[in-house]
């Protein structure tokens, strides 16, 4: 190996890190505020890929009708909710007008723009309002219910959410793949490399949402609730800071991240409707590195990921999932090692 193919692995792996720090940073977020080792994290990439990849065929995307299903499926449940706490049919119809009214206007704006065949910008950004709008609707139907659950519960749910959203995705957009068409097609020689317009595109637009994240937890009074929340979930309740909005406006931020980073590498590789998963697990690996809980370790971890995952890929091109996910092991026992043992209370 010289240095030009050194160099070439390098941008490669910084590129591809650039997203798994994405998806860790989301895996992170969730599991700070909700107790979720949120799995199908890597489903909304999918579907973030796979729904602008339909609409640039001027169809209606499968996540439309998906979306509304799963919007009748929580309006119903916050309905109920409400008829049992009040007993006013009123206060029913206002609860299920709620939570269906904003998922069921994107889904409308969706079906009348898609044979119009709008820019890809703006397409991208139908796309991202499309899948951003699953995020608290995943968390009413599949996590609300079980805010108090144990942290096992959680993630057996977390299972079976997988699991449905990867089926709903075979169901919804087929199994053929899709490839998006690039956001930069311009290339610019450094070297002996060659760096595309859309590997300039992902590390920007990593870098920005990142610090965007960053402000919004420092700066505003939601990202402050959602701190104390993932502090103490008790005390953020005693001081009148919902925990199921918390949860809700999470679960969207992590859906945002994912149909990010769906446009991101839609372009750059074939995604299927699974392809999601294996994305979402190195996401993971880079979280455990930060212990569930340190979005910059996490960020490293990222980018160390995917360093691996190119260099492996280079010396042995069969085995690089397996070399990435083995990461895992060593990390665990470390941690197990030197971390404090507590109970699933604190």
């Amino acid at each position: 190996m010289d240095f030009s193919i050194a160099s070439i692995l390098m941008l490669d792996g910084i590129t591809n890190g650039a997203v798994y720090a994405l998806l860790g940073l989301a895996t992170v977020l969730v599991f700070a505020v909700t107790r979720v080792i949120f799995i199908p994290q890597g489903e909304f990439v999918a579907y973030g890929a796979l729904t602008l990849a339909i609409l640039q065929t001027g169809q209606v995307p499968g996540t439309v009708w998906l979306l509304l299903i799963l919007a009748g499926v929580a309006a119903l449940m916050d309905g109920w909710a409400a008829y049992q706490r009040h007993h006013s049919v009123a206060d029913a119809v206002v609860a299920l007008f709620k939570t269906a009214a904003l998922p069921v206007a994107i889904a409308l704006l969706t079906m009348w723009a898609a044979p119009q065949k709008w820019p890809l910008l703006a397409q991208a950004a139908l796309t991202v309002a499309l899948v951003t709008a699953f995020g608290p609707l995943v968390y009413r139907v599949a996590y609300q219910s079980l805010a108090d659950a144990t942290s096992l519960v959680l993630l057996i749910v977390s299972v079976g959410v997988h699991f449905a959203m990867t089926g709903l995705g075979l169901l919804f957009f087929g199994a053929e793949g899709f490839r998006n068409p690039s956001f930069w097609d311009e290339r610019f020689a450094v070297g002996p490399l060659m760096i595309a317009g859309q590997a300039i595109i992902i590390g920007v637009t990593t870098v920005a949402l990142i610090v965007l994240l960053w402000l919004f937890f420092e700066r505003t009074l939601y990202g402050k609730a959602l701190r104390a929340t993932a502090i103490n979930r008790l005390g953020a309740r005693l001081m009148g800071i919902s925990t199921h909005g918390a949860g809700q406006l999470t679960f969207a931020m992590a859906a945002l991240i994912g149909a990010l980073s769906g446009l991101l590498i839609g372009p750059t590789t074939t995604v299927f409707y699974d392809s999601g998963f294996l994305l979402g697990l190195k996401g993971f690996v880079a979280a455990v590195m930060g212990g569930l809980a340190s979005y910059p370790v996490a960020l490293v971890g990222a980018i160390f990921v995917g360093l691996v995952e190119a260099f492996g890929s280079f010396w042995a091109s069969a085995f690089k999932e397996v070399i990435v996910f083995t990461l895992i092991l060593p990390i665990l026992l470390w941690r197990s090692l030197t971390d404090k043992h507590v109970g699933d209370d604190h």
